[in-house]
């Protein structure tokens, strides 16, 4: 058996800064800028939108940190401004794709000034100032997805056909198009929304109950494939969750800890290291009144852009974990909880930009974890 170094784990389909990416390359960084600004004017109005760029202050021109940034002028390393209108940190630090993925983590849409950044994705302009520039970076183009010509009677470089096997089938549209440009993007996103994975949580040890609460029969069957059949017609695929050596048997795939002793929290990350890329409607087998109305509701008003979709819970005041969907960006959310020591999927949503929603019939939400309990839902 071949030997292997590092543990083969599946990657999310980042790119340098994040899922959905984009250069902008071809034409001076002024007109970079200028379809940016125009860009984002329309977009943020639909989803989270940001801008990477470089200071194209002259190398000649003083800094001016002494105002700007007096702390990082006397030598410290960060400097984090509470700013009227947005909040600033200032590194000194260079940073690399590791970092930028994790400050980028929760936007849909990140647009690049090309001339100075690579991307996953690239919009390649076509403006004379700059075809032998763009020639010299060639080997960024590696995924075009869109040309712009900035005059009438322009035609594709003939390097760039070279270049671009698939050429003949790009969209083209003029610099100025900005509605035409905004509409081919948002296409792009919406197709790059992440599909829905089921994930029912049954690996708890049902101390209180006394018997696994995934095999009790409220329906007709155990609890655990109850759920697990209710989810599946809103899921690409769904997975019930146990511990290691259970010796649960079903008809579905089990997915077992990988992050053990850590309850739900485990179960959840368990899942988004399996598939870093799927959204997750987690369940717990706990909620014997949970119904497809809920879980449609939830699914019509899940809010892609946000780190979760979850639905209040007015008897606790909170948000409810355990009737999530959890989309791929709550991965390194809840990592990153986990590194400060917490393991609570509930404090992750209350601190975390979340879509919440509210449900007429608060019964679904009912949590069964003792023989009572069980008794009175079976006399309902």
């Amino acid at each position: 058996m071949k030997h292997q170094k590092h543990a083969k784990l599946a990657r999310p389909n980042l790119g340098e800064f994040g899922r959905n990416e984009w250069a902008i390359i071809g034409t001076p960084c002024g007109n970079i800028q200028q379809l940016s600004f125009r860009l984002i004017e329309v977009l943020q109005k639909k989803i989270k939108v940001s801008y990477v760029d470089a200071d194209h202050k002259n190398e000649d021109e003083p800094i001016g940190l002494e105002v700007e940034n007096p702390a990082l002028a006397l030598g410290a390393t960060m400097e984090y401004t509470d700013k009227i209108s947005h909040h600033r940190f200032d590194l000194k630090s260079e940073m690399n794709a590791w970092q930028y993925r994790a400050m980028f983590n929760e936007q849909d849409l990140i647009l690049v000034n090309g001339n100075h950044f690579k991307a996953k994705n690239q919009i390649v302009i076509i403006d004379p100032k700059k075809e032998k520039s763009l020639e010299k970076k060639i080997d960024r183009l590696t995924n075009v997805d869109l040309i712009l010509m900035t005059g009438e009677e322009q035609s594709i470089y003939s390097f760039l056909k070279n270049h671009l096997k698939d050429w003949a089938h790009i969209p083209v549209l003029h610099f100025s198009q900005t509605e035409k440009i905004v509409e081919f993007i948002l296409g792009n996103v919406l197709l790059q929304i992440p599909k829905l994975n089921g994930l029912v949580l049954a690996g708890g040890k049902s101390i209180r109950m006394g018997k696994d609460k995934g095999a009790l029969d409220y329906h007709g069957k155990p609890q655990r494939e109850f759920m697990a059949d209710m989810l599946s017609p809103f899921c690409k695929k769904t997975y019930i969750s146990v511990r290691s050596n259970q010796g649960v048997e079903s008809e579905y795939e089990l997915l077992e800890d990988t992050f053990v002793g850590l309850g739900p929290f485990g179960a959840i990350a368990s899942a988004m290291r399996k598939n870093p890329n799927a959204a997750w409607l987690v369940v717990a087998c706990d909620l014997p009144l949970l119904d497809e109305k809920t879980l449609q509701f939830l699914i019509e008003n899940r809010n892609s852009s946000k780190v979760a979709t979850a639905i209040y819970n007015p008897e606790t005041g909170f948000p409810e974990p355990l009737i999530t969907i959890w989309e791929p960006r709550s991965y390194q959310v809840l990592l990153h909880f986990l590194t400060q020591g917490n393991s609570c999927p509930r404090k992750v949503l209350i601190n975390s930009e979340i879509e919440l929603l509210k449900v007429e019939d608060v019964k679904v939400l009912l949590n069964v974890n003792d023989a009572e309990g069980f008794d009175k839902v079976k006399g309902m």
